[in-house]
């Protein structure tokens, strides 16, 4: 499953850029990107684990950047 997330509160381009790498990093991610131009994430992950992956991925958003928020 793919899905796009507007980010509410995202600052920074390096903050965007290290969001990304972290999701990346996550059991079970496929691919994602952070978009600071946009304010998008987007996230690609298997069906079955998609609602753990976004937590996870929200966590790692909130560990580099702790106001901004994933608008779901």
């Amino acid at each position: 499953m793919k899905k796009t997330f507007k980010l509410i509160d995202l600052d920074c381009a390096n903050c965007a850029a290290k969001m990304q790498a972290a999701i990346q990093k996550l059991d079970g991610v496929t691919s994602a990107s952070v978009n600071f131009m946009t304010q998008k994430l987007t996230l690609e992950a298997n069906d079955d684990i998609f609602d753990e992956v976004l937590k996870n991925a929200a966590d790692c958003i909130r560990k580099v950047e702790p106001d901004c928020k994933i608008k779901m």
